[in-house]
């Protein structure tokens, strides 16, 4: 869009007269204009001087070029926002499957531990494990 707004305000600004002269030639009973002087019958055509810039028209122009920038500007924020949260999401992610992965070893050491016990501490044994097996339930339902 800033692109469009400086083509725009380059071709109103450009004065006609740097464009050159124009040429309008016969040739073979057809007609063709051209930059250059026609060889056989052609005349040069007058070029008007284009009229300068309407003061409101470069007013609009400078509002949309500066209207441009600040969509642009905000643009470039939000992007950088976004990314900050993505970066965020990722490693809040990654933390929660560390955590997971750390309560799923445990419950399965305490699995172990319970399998390895006697009668007497069997009960103490099986409390613990069935309560880190609710603690994993609850942090990481899936």
């Amino acid at each position: 869009m800033l692109r469009l707004l400086i083509v725009a305000t380059a071709c109103i600004l450009c004065p006609a007269h740097a464009a050159g002269a124009i040429y309008k030639c016969l040739e073979g009973g057809r007609v063709t204009y051209a930059d250059r002087p026609c060889p056989r019958a052609g005349a040069e055509l007058p070029v008007r001087a284009a009229q300068p810039p309407d003061p409101e028209t470069l007013a609009r122009l400078d509002r949309a070029r500066d209207m441009a920038l600040e969509i642009d500007k905000q643009r470039a924020e939000r992007a950088l926002l976004d990314e900050r949260d993505a970066e965020r999401a990722r490693r809040a992610a990654l933390a929660l499957r560390k955590r997971c992965d750390k309560l799923r070893l445990q419950r399965r050491w305490l699995e172990e531990d319970l399998a390895r016990t006697d009668a007497a501490a069997r009960e103490a044994a099986r409390i613990k494990a069935r309560r880190q097996a609710e603690t994993l339930a609850v942090e990481c339902p899936a």
